[in-house]
Protein backbone atom coordinates (compact mmCIF):
# COMPACT_ATOMS: atom_id res chain seq x y z
CA UNK A 1 0.00 0.00 0.00
CA UNK A 2 1.35 3.64 -1.19
CA UNK A 3 2.52 5.65 1.65
CA UNK A 4 0.40 9.37 1.68
CA UNK A 5 1.59 12.75 3.29
CA UNK A 6 -1.37 14.89 2.98
CA UNK A 7 -1.15 18.12 2.41
CA UNK A 8 -4.33 20.71 4.01
CA UNK A 9 -5.90 23.33 6.00
CA UNK A 10 -9.45 24.61 6.08
CA UNK A 11 -12.71 22.61 6.83
CA UNK A 12 -12.57 21.44 2.65
CA UNK A 13 -10.04 19.58 2.89
CA UNK A 14 -10.88 17.72 6.37
CA UNK A 15 -13.41 14.85 4.66
CA UNK A 16 -10.61 14.21 1.84
CA UNK A 17 -8.18 13.74 4.52
CA UNK A 18 -10.26 11.38 6.38
CA UNK A 19 -11.16 9.87 3.19
CA UNK A 20 -7.52 8.65 3.00
CA UNK A 21 -6.91 7.51 6.46
CA UNK A 22 -10.00 5.38 6.13
CA UNK A 23 -8.71 3.32 2.57
CA UNK A 24 -5.29 4.24 2.48
CA UNK A 25 -1.58 4.67 4.88
CA UNK A 26 -1.32 8.04 5.71
CA UNK A 27 1.75 8.60 7.00
CA UNK A 28 2.27 12.36 8.15
CA UNK A 29 0.36 15.24 7.43
CA UNK A 30 1.29 18.87 6.76
CA UNK A 31 -0.95 21.73 7.36
CA UNK A 32 -0.12 26.06 8.10
CA UNK A 33 0.99 26.97 11.37
CA UNK A 34 -1.52 27.83 14.30
CA UNK A 35 -2.89 31.33 13.68
CA UNK A 36 -4.66 33.87 15.79
CA UNK A 37 -8.91 33.67 15.28
CA UNK A 38 -11.62 35.34 17.35
CA UNK A 39 -11.91 38.29 19.30
CA UNK A 40 -9.09 36.57 22.14
CA UNK A 41 -6.94 35.96 18.68
CA UNK A 42 -5.57 33.00 20.78
CA UNK A 43 -3.84 31.21 18.61
CA UNK A 44 -6.11 27.72 16.96
CA UNK A 45 -4.86 24.83 15.47
CA UNK A 46 -6.20 24.52 11.47
CA UNK A 47 -9.08 21.95 10.82
CA UNK A 48 -6.85 19.71 9.22
CA UNK A 49 -4.22 19.64 11.91
CA UNK A 50 -7.21 19.12 14.60
CA UNK A 51 -8.20 15.61 12.54
CA UNK A 52 -4.65 14.53 12.21
CA UNK A 53 -4.32 14.88 15.71
CA UNK A 54 -7.72 12.96 16.12
CA UNK A 55 -6.15 10.19 13.93
CA UNK A 56 -3.11 9.86 15.68
CA UNK A 57 -1.41 11.02 12.68
CA UNK A 58 1.71 13.18 13.16
CA UNK A 59 1.48 17.04 11.77
CA UNK A 60 4.40 19.04 10.28
CA UNK A 61 3.47 23.06 10.23
CA UNK A 62 6.02 24.69 7.99
CA UNK A 63 5.75 28.52 7.78
CA UNK A 64 7.45 27.92 4.36
CA UNK A 65 7.88 24.83 2.16
CA UNK A 66 10.41 25.71 0.63
CA UNK A 67 12.90 26.59 3.08
CA UNK A 68 15.85 23.57 3.57
CA UNK A 69 14.94 22.74 6.46
CA UNK A 70 11.24 21.91 6.15
CA UNK A 71 12.40 20.05 2.74
CA UNK A 72 14.58 17.83 4.79
CA UNK A 73 12.12 17.11 7.15
CA UNK A 74 9.75 16.09 4.39
CA UNK A 75 12.19 13.66 2.99
CA UNK A 76 12.47 11.97 6.31
CA UNK A 77 8.76 10.43 5.25
CA UNK A 78 9.81 8.75 2.52
CA UNK A 79 6.10 9.23 0.94
CA UNK A 80 5.07 7.66 -2.31
CA UNK A 81 2.89 10.26 -2.69
CA UNK A 82 1.41 13.92 -1.63
CA UNK A 83 -2.19 14.39 -1.75
CA UNK A 84 -3.12 18.00 -1.67
CA UNK A 85 -6.45 20.07 -0.94
CA UNK A 86 -6.36 23.65 -0.31
CA UNK A 87 -3.07 23.73 1.48
CA UNK A 88 -2.70 27.25 1.07
CA UNK A 89 0.88 27.63 -0.33
CA UNK A 90 2.15 26.60 -3.54
CA UNK A 91 5.19 23.69 -3.30
CA UNK A 92 8.27 24.32 -4.88
CA UNK A 93 9.61 22.00 -7.33
CA UNK A 94 12.45 20.48 -4.43
CA UNK A 95 8.45 19.48 -2.49
CA UNK A 96 6.99 18.03 -5.71
CA UNK A 97 10.48 15.99 -6.49
CA UNK A 98 10.42 13.86 -3.20
CA UNK A 99 7.73 11.34 -3.47
CA UNK A 100 8.33 8.92 -6.68
CA UNK A 101 4.49 9.25 -7.15
CA UNK A 102 4.73 12.84 -7.87
CA UNK A 103 1.58 14.95 -6.20
CA UNK A 104 -2.22 15.83 -6.89
CA UNK A 105 -4.47 17.61 -6.17
CA UNK A 106 -8.28 18.24 -5.53
CA UNK A 107 -9.25 21.49 -6.73
CA UNK A 108 -12.66 22.69 -6.29
CA UNK A 109 -13.04 23.64 -10.25
CA UNK A 110 -13.33 22.49 -13.76
CA UNK A 111 -9.75 23.06 -14.79
CA UNK A 112 -8.15 25.50 -16.55
CA UNK A 113 -11.30 27.55 -15.82
CA UNK A 114 -10.95 29.47 -12.60
CA UNK A 115 -7.18 28.32 -11.20
CA UNK A 116 -6.17 29.83 -7.93
CA UNK A 117 -7.53 30.15 -4.23
CA UNK A 118 -11.04 31.32 -4.13
CA UNK A 119 -12.47 28.81 -8.17
CA UNK A 120 -16.27 28.19 -5.26
CA UNK A 121 -16.46 32.00 -5.17
CA UNK A 122 -15.59 32.74 -8.16
CA UNK A 123 -17.70 30.04 -9.95
CA UNK A 124 -21.06 31.64 -7.96
CA UNK A 125 -20.05 34.75 -8.87
CA UNK A 126 -19.26 34.43 -12.77
CA UNK A 127 -22.73 33.23 -12.87
CA UNK A 128 -21.43 29.91 -13.83
CA UNK A 129 -24.12 27.17 -14.58
CA UNK A 130 -21.51 24.36 -13.38
CA UNK A 131 -18.20 23.84 -11.37
CA UNK A 132 -17.06 20.51 -10.08
CA UNK A 133 -13.62 19.03 -8.84
CA UNK A 134 -10.53 18.14 -10.70
CA UNK A 135 -8.22 15.72 -9.70
CA UNK A 136 -4.75 16.89 -11.44
CA UNK A 137 -1.35 15.93 -11.11
CA UNK A 138 0.37 19.07 -9.40
CA UNK A 139 3.64 20.86 -11.51
CA UNK A 140 5.40 24.15 -10.01
CA UNK A 141 2.91 26.46 -11.95
CA UNK A 142 -0.48 27.57 -10.46
CA UNK A 143 -2.94 24.62 -10.85
CA UNK A 144 -1.37 24.14 -14.67
CA UNK A 145 -0.87 20.50 -13.91
CA UNK A 146 -2.07 17.53 -16.16
CA UNK A 147 -5.17 16.10 -15.30
CA UNK A 148 -6.42 12.68 -14.19
CA UNK A 149 -10.41 13.04 -13.46
CA UNK A 150 -13.15 15.92 -13.21
CA UNK A 151 -16.64 15.60 -12.24
CA UNK A 152 -19.00 18.41 -12.75
CA UNK A 153 -22.12 19.34 -10.52
CA UNK A 154 -25.28 21.81 -11.40
CA UNK A 155 -24.90 25.44 -9.48
CA UNK A 156 -28.01 25.93 -7.72
CA UNK A 157 -29.43 28.90 -8.53
CA UNK A 158 -29.85 30.03 -4.60
CA UNK A 159 -26.64 28.67 -4.08
CA UNK A 160 -23.86 30.08 -1.80
CA UNK A 161 -20.30 30.02 -1.00
CA UNK A 162 -21.10 27.92 1.68
CA UNK A 163 -23.26 25.27 0.04
CA UNK A 164 -21.07 25.11 -3.34
CA UNK A 165 -17.77 24.56 -0.46
CA UNK A 166 -19.89 21.70 1.52
CA UNK A 167 -20.88 20.20 -1.85
CA UNK A 168 -17.69 20.05 -3.28
CA UNK A 169 -15.54 19.07 -0.25
CA UNK A 170 -17.75 15.94 -0.11
CA UNK A 171 -17.24 15.39 -4.14
CA UNK A 172 -13.69 15.85 -3.65
CA UNK A 173 -12.39 12.96 -1.65
CA UNK A 174 -15.22 10.73 -3.67
CA UNK A 175 -13.77 11.40 -6.86
CA UNK A 176 -9.82 10.80 -5.20
CA UNK A 177 -10.73 7.79 -4.32
CA UNK A 178 -12.23 6.35 -7.44
CA UNK A 179 -8.43 8.20 -9.10
CA UNK A 180 -5.84 7.21 -6.89
CA UNK A 181 -4.94 3.98 -7.71
CA UNK A 182 -5.25 3.81 -11.17
CA UNK A 183 -2.99 6.84 -11.10
CA UNK A 184 -0.78 4.73 -8.76
CA UNK A 185 -0.60 1.65 -10.75
CA UNK A 186 -0.45 3.89 -14.16
CA UNK A 187 -3.82 3.22 -15.44
CA UNK A 188 -4.82 6.56 -15.46
CA UNK A 189 -2.76 8.59 -16.87
CA UNK A 190 -2.41 12.71 -16.65
CA UNK A 191 -3.90 14.92 -19.62
CA UNK A 192 -2.53 18.27 -20.09
CA UNK A 193 -5.19 21.04 -19.60
CA UNK A 194 -6.87 22.68 -22.71
CA UNK A 195 -5.03 25.91 -23.86
CA UNK A 196 -8.01 27.64 -24.13
CA UNK A 197 -10.29 28.84 -21.63
CA UNK A 198 -7.66 29.84 -18.77
CA UNK A 199 -9.49 32.24 -16.29
CA UNK A 200 -8.20 32.83 -12.71
CA UNK A 201 -9.51 33.37 -9.27
CA UNK A 202 -6.81 35.25 -7.09
CA UNK A 203 -7.37 35.25 -2.96
CA UNK A 204 -10.81 37.47 -1.92
CA UNK A 205 -10.17 40.40 0.52
CA UNK A 206 -12.85 41.44 2.54
CA UNK A 207 -12.78 44.78 0.70
CA UNK A 208 -13.99 42.78 -2.76
CA UNK A 209 -17.27 42.87 -0.48
CA UNK A 210 -18.10 46.35 -0.80
CA UNK A 211 -20.94 46.51 -2.69
CA UNK A 212 -21.42 48.80 -6.15
CA UNK A 213 -24.72 49.66 -6.39
CA UNK A 214 -23.74 51.17 -9.72
CA UNK A 215 -23.13 47.28 -10.85
CA UNK A 216 -26.80 45.48 -12.20
CA UNK A 217 -28.92 43.63 -9.42
CA UNK A 218 -28.14 40.43 -10.91
CA UNK A 219 -24.14 40.96 -10.69
CA UNK A 220 -24.64 42.32 -7.11
CA UNK A 221 -27.04 38.91 -6.18
CA UNK A 222 -24.52 36.46 -7.38
CA UNK A 223 -21.49 38.80 -5.11
CA UNK A 224 -23.79 38.56 -2.16
CA UNK A 225 -24.36 34.37 -2.53
CA UNK A 226 -20.76 34.22 -3.81
CA UNK A 227 -19.36 35.79 -0.51
CA UNK A 228 -21.43 34.17 2.03
CA UNK A 229 -20.47 33.19 4.87
CA UNK A 230 -16.78 34.80 4.05
CA UNK A 231 -15.93 37.82 3.58
CA UNK A 232 -19.58 39.17 3.34
CA UNK A 233 -20.64 42.08 1.46
CA UNK A 234 -21.65 45.10 2.95
CA UNK A 235 -22.19 48.78 2.39
CA UNK A 236 -22.11 52.00 4.24
CA UNK A 237 -25.03 54.10 5.27
CA UNK A 238 -25.13 57.60 7.58
CA UNK A 239 -21.21 56.27 7.77
CA UNK A 240 -22.12 52.95 9.69
CA UNK A 241 -21.19 49.97 7.74
CA UNK A 242 -24.55 47.46 6.62
CA UNK A 243 -23.95 43.97 5.95
CA UNK A 244 -26.15 42.49 2.98
CA UNK A 245 -26.70 39.00 4.57
CA UNK A 246 -29.11 38.02 1.92
CA UNK A 247 -31.28 39.12 -1.24
CA UNK A 248 -32.46 38.80 -4.59
CA UNK A 249 -32.41 40.60 -8.08
CA UNK A 250 -35.74 42.19 -9.52
CA UNK A 251 -37.17 44.07 -11.38
CA UNK A 252 -38.01 47.99 -11.18
CA UNK A 253 -35.66 50.69 -11.40
CA UNK A 254 -34.20 53.42 -8.99
CA UNK A 255 -31.04 55.53 -8.29
CA UNK A 256 -27.91 53.24 -7.88
CA UNK A 257 -27.90 52.80 -3.71
CA UNK A 258 -31.08 54.58 -3.00
CA UNK A 259 -33.42 52.73 -0.57
CA UNK A 260 -37.04 52.47 -1.94
CA UNK A 261 -40.77 50.97 -0.95
CA UNK A 262 -42.64 48.78 -2.90
CA UNK A 263 -45.21 45.89 -2.77
CA UNK A 264 -42.16 43.29 -2.20
CA UNK A 265 -40.90 45.36 0.52
CA UNK A 266 -37.79 47.42 1.13
CA UNK A 267 -35.36 47.55 -1.97
CA UNK A 268 -32.49 49.28 -3.05
CA UNK A 269 -31.80 50.81 -6.73
CA UNK A 270 -29.14 49.42 -8.56
CA UNK A 271 -27.40 49.67 -12.30
CA UNK A 272 -29.89 47.61 -13.66
CA UNK A 273 -33.38 46.48 -11.88
CA UNK A 274 -33.79 46.61 -7.76
CA UNK A 275 -31.99 44.78 -5.30
CA UNK A 276 -34.28 43.51 -2.83
CA UNK A 277 -32.19 42.60 0.79
CA UNK A 278 -33.84 39.71 3.05
CA UNK A 279 -31.48 40.25 5.77
CA UNK A 280 -29.16 42.78 7.09
CA UNK A 281 -27.26 43.59 10.05
CA UNK A 282 -25.69 46.86 11.26
CA UNK A 283 -21.89 46.24 12.53
CA UNK A 284 -22.14 45.36 16.31
CA UNK A 285 -25.82 44.07 15.87
CA UNK A 286 -27.45 40.71 15.46
CA UNK A 287 -28.78 40.06 12.22
CA UNK A 288 -32.27 41.20 11.27
CA UNK A 289 -34.51 40.43 8.22
CA UNK A 290 -35.18 43.17 6.77
CA UNK A 291 -38.69 44.62 7.50
CA UNK A 292 -37.73 43.78 10.96
CA UNK A 293 -34.70 46.27 10.30
CA UNK A 294 -37.29 48.64 8.40
CA UNK A 295 -39.59 48.87 11.82
CA UNK A 296 -36.23 49.70 13.81
CA UNK A 297 -34.97 51.78 11.62
CA UNK A 298 -37.81 53.71 9.70
CA UNK A 299 -35.01 56.67 8.22
CA UNK A 300 -33.58 54.16 6.24
CA UNK A 301 -36.61 53.91 3.27
CA UNK A 302 -35.35 57.03 1.13
CA UNK A 303 -31.57 57.05 2.26
CA UNK A 304 -28.75 56.60 -0.47
CA UNK A 305 -26.82 53.90 1.09
CA UNK A 306 -22.78 54.04 -0.11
Amino acid sequence: MAQIVFMGTPDFAVPTLQALIAQHEVIGVVTQPDRPAGRSRQLQPSPIKQAAQAAGIPVFQPEKLRRAEAIAELKQWQPDVYVVAAFGQILPQAVLDIPPHGSINVHASLLPRWRGAAPIQAAIRAGDAETGITIMQMDAGLDTGPMLAQRAISIAPDETGQSLHDKLALLGPELLLETLPGYLNGTIPPQPQPEGGVTYAPQISKEEGRLDWSQPAAVIERLVRAFTPWPGTYTFWNGQMLKILSGSAGGGQAEPGRVVETRQGAAIGTGDGLFYPAQVQLAGRKALSTPEFVRGQPGWVGARLE
